[in-house]
């Protein structure tokens, strides 16, 4: 089966242009404001843009990561699949 590509019509799949880092529960912008561009391997074409993510990013991350653990560790497996 061939897949019409995505953002042209009959496709499965959508993309954003830009995507930041999923912390806490929402998308949020790299600290620094990096991106870097993402091609195609088929047709070289932008996929989109990612962050391009450091120290601090990683720092907030695992701060949202510490904050949600005790909720998330009471929480059922049933819960955490939805």
């Amino acid at each position: 089966m061939i897949y019409a590509k995505p953002g042209t019509t009959g496709a499965v799949v959508s993309l954003k242009p830009r995507y930041g880092n999923y912390i806490g529960g929402e998308f949020v912008a790299p600290v620094k404001g990096e991106y870097f561009a993402n091609t195609s391997p088929v047709d070289g074409s932008l996929i989109g843009e990612f962050p391009r993510s450091g120290a601090e990013d990683i720092e907030r991350a695992l701060d949202a990561a510490h904050a949600a653990a005790d909720a998330w560790g009471k929480t059922s497996v049933q819960e955490r699949a939805l």
